[in-house]
């Protein structure tokens, strides 16, 4: 059996970017992620202990989201780096980071990286 939390569009003011003014300005971003984990024992018992806590899961993204990178790629890997650093129990991420309108001339709603990563 397969089971996953997930975290759908949480939304952020950032600062990441190549550009300088993007990252002066800041801008819009969301990201998704898909944590496999599993949560039997937590279906058994009802006790937070025995599963990922969603609410730590934003605070540390949280947490990643404000220290300014130039790549989306870079913020990425930080946040699965510290994911399956502060939470043992994950087994794979599945995470989506996202640029809403993103400086580049275009009519688009967001640009950004889709990864997936298992622990090591």
């Amino acid at each position: 059996m397969s089971s996953y939390i997930f975290l759908d569009n949480i939304r952020f003011f950032a600062h990441h970017g190549v550009g300088e003014q993007e990252t002066l300005v800041g801008n819009e971003f969301t990201v998704s992620l898909r944590l496999q984990v599993d949560i039997r024992r937590a279906a058994e018992t009802d006790d937070v202990a025995d599963t990922v806590s969603y609410a730590d899961v934003y605070e540390a993204v949280k947490a990643e989201m404000a220290i300014p990178s130039k790549l989306l790629e870079h913020v990425s890997g930080r946040i699965i780096d510290r994911l399956f650093r502060d939470f043992p129990q994950i087994e794979e991420i599945e995470l989506k980071l996202a640029k809403r309108n993103p400086p580049m001339g275009a009519d688009i709603e967001a640009a950004g990286v889709e990864i997936r990563f298992k622990r090591p």
